[in-house]
């Protein structure tokens, strides 16, 4: 179970529930996890997680560098949500070409203005117990040094549409998942129920995953997709969905084909699921690790996730890296002629 957690809309920061034992606060401030809690149920008996959901936080998947404690103080966390909030609302100056194409706080996309149950935590990562990821085996420092080649052939990032990346491109997100990750913005989802599946909606990329519920025979080991295939089921109050068949074309932190994933769901409050996954990468990782996070309830419905309709903006920046190219040769030419 998550340890203590802060439930935060907009800048204000206010402490929430205890889970597991950790200790609460005064009656009345309380939207978290109760201990006796039980959830909803759906018309055919299952637990109800439906409805829309954010995994927005400030904490970072791994433990910073210097940080020994596995907890932060309620204190601590306000202090790092306000900082941060405010470096986000000063990302941009109004009026120029940043501001005008992307301002996230302008469009409360940011996520100080995004309901939050804020981890106490040092990290997302809860185990191994140092809160950070394992070191990369041979085979994956192989395989991440193959990809770098691959790379420098195909040109510099914005020297052609097939040397972008996927992201650049608004064909694939990573933190669409699974494992679902927070982004920073767009990091809602909106999960639906039905006898025999669940639906999981990513805001990012408007990424549906459909679930299957039943007894049905693992996918094939020669069938892989890019964002894997999952099956799920349930153990008492807690939905486990098990991830498998990923392409790698996509890679999560440099993972392989031979990567799974194991997410589990539950709800312990109204207004909150708790989220956590395991990797499993034998290709990368010579362990498994693990990381939690809260899930807070969010306002739907969600938009299409329009990264830049028409492919306008792959166009756009490859133009603009030719000019810069341009005025580069230019001015290097007119250097020459002094």
């Amino acid at each position: 179970m998550l340890g203590r957690t802060l439930v935060t809309f907009g800048r204000t920061v206010v402490l929430a529930a205890a889970v597991a034992g950790v200790p609460g606060v005064a009656a009345g401030q309380s939207t978290g996890a109760a201990q006796d809690y039980t959830a909803p149920r759906t018309p055919d008996g299952q637990p109800d997680l439906q409805g829309f959901w954010s995994n927005q936080t400030y904490t970072s998947l791994e433990r910073p560098d210097g940080v020994t404690a596995a907890y932060y103080t309620p204190e601590e966390v306000a202090a790092r949500v306000s900082g941060a909030a405010m470096r986000e609302s000063s990302q941009t100056v109004p009026g120029t070409i940043p501001d005008v194409h992307y301002d996230f706080t302008q469009f409360g996309l940011d996520r100080s203005q995004s309901p939050r149950a804020e981890n106490l935590r040092t990290s997302l990562i809860v185990d191994p117990s140092d809160g950070k990821i394992p070191p990369v085996n041979a085979e994956g420092q192989r395989r991440a040094a193959e990809r770098a080649d691959a790379q420098e052939r195909l040109g510099g990032r914005w020297d052609s549409a097939e040397s972008n990346q996927l992201d650049d491109r608004c064909i694939m997100m990573v933190p669409a998942g699974p494992p679902m990750m927070n982004s920073g913005y767009n990091s809602n989802y909106h999960i639906v129920q039905a006898p025999g599946y669940v639906m999981i909606l990513a805001e990012m990329i408007h990424d549906a995953r459909v679930v299957p519920l039943d007894d049905r025979d693992a996918p094939a080991a020669g069938l892989s997709q890019w964002v894997g295939l999952s099956r799920g089921h349930w153990e008492g109050e807690t939905l486990v969905v098990e991830s498998s068949n990923f392409n790698a074309k996509n890679p999560f932190r440099g993972s392989s084909e031979r990567m799974t994933v194991t997410e589990r769901f539950t709800r312990v409050a109204d207004d909150r699921i708790d989220y956590r996954f395991t990797v499993n990468d034998p290709g990368t990782w010579d362990q498994p690790w693990t990381a939690e996070m809260p899930m807070q309830r969010s306002r739907g419905p969600l938009f299409e996730f329009a990264c830049h309709e028409g492919n306008y903006g792959l166009y756009n920046t490859l133009v603009g890296a030719r000019l810069e190219e341009q005025q580069a040769a230019e001015a290097a030419e007119q250097g020459r002629g002094r």
